[in-house]
């Protein structure tokens, strides 16, 4: 299965908390080996780029991208933004008080669902920077939407919790089926072990055969 393999980084099996995917690049923590930097690429086939965020290797938590821009919370060193100015990207700075904008927002290049506890003008500044209509919601009985799924180009997973009600909304905003699944043996917040664009994706070193089955289904490569 070429679009698809199992990483995990440094024994941790969460791979979706230590970086962000788009159509056009991948951006993840300097602890990512050498070796696991090749094998992103070929998979999703896009140019990969590692950076520190806050201190830490976490991009999957901090950082929330499409192919338009990079969203970061302004809490960020200045020396990673001076870092950061330097990648063939854009990056936008938010002042928020909800700085895991990964739990929080899901986005592909037109729709980012988003919060509820962001207000207003929050929602308006991501909705700006991303280039994309705001949906916000809660999924799964909780406020954090980012956490629940994994939206590209092609297909949407989200977290197997998820009401009828939500499915029906996110559908209706989407226009097309979306699955439901879990990853790393039945972990329903199923970003925190995923990286995925339209061309491939990389799922946490203990997900099973069936999850993976899912989650290809989802993202519609079979």
């Amino acid at each position: 299965m070429k679009h698809a393999i199992k990483l995990n980084i440094d024994g941790d099996p969460n791979i979706g908390l230590y970086g962000i995917a788009t159509d056009k690049f991948c951006i993840v923590g300097k602890i990512v080996p050498e070796k696991h930097i090749k094998k992103i690429q070929d998979t999703l086939k896009v140019p990969v780029y590692q950076i520190k965020l806050y201190g830490t290797d976490l991009i999957g938590i901090f950082a929330v991208a499409n192919s338009n821009c990079v969203l970061i919370p302004d809490i960020i060193f200045k020396s990673e933004l001076n870092e950061l100015k330097k990648l063939p990207i854009k990056f936008v700075t938010i002042k928020t008080e909800k700085t895991a904008l990964n739990n929080n927002i899901i986005c592909n290049d037109e729709i980012a669902l988003i919060s509820k506890e962001y207000t207003k003008e929050e929602a308006k500044q991501i909705g700006d920077a991303l280039g994309v209509k705001i949906i916000q919601i809660n999924i799964a009985e909780t406020t954090v939407p980012g956490s629940c799924g994994i939206l590209t180009e092609k297909g949407a997973i989200f977290n197997s919790n998820a009401s009828e009600e939500e499915i029906k909304k996110i559908e209706t905003t989407l226009g097309y089926e979306i699955g439901l699944g879990t990853i790393n043996l039945g972990n329903n917040f199923v970003s925190s072990g995923l990286l995925a664009n339209s061309k491939g994706f990389i799922a946490g070193s203990l997900t099973s055969g069936f999850e993976i089955m899912r989650i290809d289904e989802a993202l519609r490569f079979v």
